[in-house]
């Protein structure tokens, strides 16, 4: 008898629970900031690519795409992205590729063709919607080596997707010294490298969908002869994901890494019509991070999810580390926003804080992450979202040392 009293009243306590839970907000996300005018990759002497799909003649410059440009859907406050669609079904429409330094393919569009690449970052930023289905495409970007005659691969850094996560799955093209592939995609004949752990944060779940989440990759070819080669995935400014001790080439050394893609290829096909989207690429030969803001930047938070409708909301600013952590107390907190979904970051709309409590603005050359809560119209709260959306200030100079 004690045993049947115990379930119920558990039973009981659960339904309970169950029903608080459901008159909460859903916790928002920083949807994105508004970046300062000028990115230091325009100028950087790193970088071999810089795209934010603002300017319809710079689509151009590809040799191979697919997709339109969104306007409805972009990364702050102006400008488009591409949008990579998904009829239900299909398999997806959209992409990009660029090819650089010794690629043998399109040499008069190739990018920096002097010179070849061992070490390479490339980075986007992916915007699911919030009611987001099927979990990943399963493909979204890659970097690769192109080998004459044809579409030869000596290696392929692969980023694709593992259910709602991201993995890494690179591959080798060459055996004893020569490339063995005899053309794209010769799956029979690389030598696959490792595709797990997978990252913790999922893209294409519950922690990905509905905001701009910046994703970047690394690969670094091995010394020939050597197994040091590298590939990395940094998801939302936190190193999720890398495989060390890579021989991604042997002693293969005729070509360098020389193209990188951006894919929207679905294996199976979506289950319903949808879209993504991507902004704000870059491919340098050093690590990239987030996009450089302002010391006040504006703030855009993601629409209102739950009971009712938004009373209010709510955003602090701390510092963040250099492996993406949060860092000591707020810096800066919002006061109570109602009006908008944006808000910027100076005296009149919140309070800085710790040791920034005398200041106007946030510090310049600083690396900062946000968190936000919400409050319904039947006054419960959301809990903080986790510290997320990582930032970058500009110095007085507008370079940044990232």
């Amino acid at each position: 008898m004690t045993t049947i009293r115990a379930a119920i009243v558990f039973s009981f306590l659960t339904s309970v629970t169950a029903r608080a839970d459901d008159q909460l907000p859903q916790i928002p996300r920083i949807d994105s900031v508004v970046m300062a005018n000028t990115q230091p990759h325009q100028n950087d002497s790193a970088v071999i690519w810089f795209d934010d799909f603002d300017l319809p003649q710079r689509q151009e410059q590809y040799p191979e795409k697919g997709g339109k440009l969104s306007e409805k859907v972009r990364f702050g406050t102006a400008g488009s992205s591409l949008e990579m669609a998904y009829r239900r079904g299909r398999r997806g429409i959209g992409g990009r590729q660029i090819f650089f330094g010794d690629s043998p393919t399109y040499r008069r569009q190739t990018l920096r063709s002097n010179e070849s690449f061992d070490d390479i970052y490339w980075r986007v930023y992916v915007k699911h919607p919030a009611d987001w289905k099927g979990g990943g495409p399963d493909k979204l970007s890659r970097a690769t080596s192109l080998v004459p005659p044809g579409w030869r691969q000596a290696m392929i850094a692969h980023v694709w997707s593992s259910g709602e996560a991201l993995t890494l799955d690179p591959a080798r093209g060459v055996k004893n010294g020569s490339v063995v592939t005899t053309g794209y995609n010769d799956f029979p004949n690389l030598k696959w490298l490792g595709n797990k752990p997978t990252s913790q944060f999922k893209l294409h779940g519950d922690d990905g969908l509905g905001w701009w989440v910046c994703v970047e990759a690394r690969a670094k070819l091995n010394t020939p002869g050597k197994k040091d080669g590298v590939n990395q995935l940094w998801i939302d400014g936190r190193l999720e994901a890398e495989r060390r001790n890579l021989d991604w080439r042997g002693t293969f050394t005729e070509r360098g890494i020389n193209a990188v893609f951006l894919e929207a290829y679905w294996n199976e096909g979506s289950p319903v019509d949808q879209a993504r989207w991507i902004d704000n690429f870059i491919v340098s030969t050093k690590p990239i991070g987030p996009v450089i803001c302002s010391s006040n930047p504006t703030i855009l938070k993601t629409s209102y999810r739950g009971p009712g409708h938004q009373r209010s909301w709510q955003a602090e600013i701390v510092e963040r580390d250099s492996m993406g952590a949060a860092v000591g107390n707020p810096v800066w907190r919002s006061f109570m926003q109602a009006d908008s979904n944006q808000v910027t970051v100076n005296d009149e709309n919140g309070e800085f804080l710790d040791r920034l409590s005398q200041s106007w603005s946030l510090a310049g050359d600083a690396s900062y992450l946000i968190r936000v809560r919400q409050r319904s119209s039947n006054g419960q709260w959301s809990p903080w979202s986790n510290w997320h959306q990582p930032f970058q200030t500009k110095t007085a100079s507008g370079e940044s040392t990232q």
